[in-house]
Parts: C-alpha cells; sequence; structure tokens
C-alpha cells in the first residue's frame, strides 16, 4: 500500500497544500486556532480570502473537531 492510499478524508490534502502553500500543516491549524473565528464556514472564508488558501475545508476540520 502506497502512502496516498495509506491517507484518507481530508489529510490526504495536506502533503499538496505544505506543497504549494509553504506552510506544514501545523502552522496552519496553530492559525487557525488562534483566530477569533469560531465557526467552519467563517474560518474557510477567512483563510481563502486572507491567505489564498485552496482545500481550507480539510484544514478547518481537525482543529474545530479538537475544541468541542
Amino acid at each position: 500500500m502506497t502512502e496516498k492510499q495509506a491517507v484518507k478524508g481530508p489529510a490526504s490534502c495536506f502533503p499538496s497544500i505544505e506543497k504549494k502553500y509553504g506552510r506544514p500543516i501545523g502552522a496552519w491549524q496553530e492559525l487557525i486556532r488562534s483566530s477569533p473565528l469560531t465557526k467552519h464556514m467563517e474560518l474557510v472564508a477567512w483563510l481563502k480570502s486572507e491567505h489564498g488558501l485552496g482545500h481550507a475545508n480539510a484544514l478547518v476540520a481537525a482543529p474545530l473537531a479538537e475544541s468541542r
């Protein structure tokens, strides 16, 4: 089984996000955690508008799940 086959769901986007946007996933998730926004779609819109980030849904899911 290859690494790509082993990772499913939102995390499967993480390697391409790191490559395209030049930051590790942990840095993006810390940015999300430090934001005053709390709703999923607010955070997605913010990441897209302020940081030009595609696949923002994938990044927002994990930090929000941790805080609940």
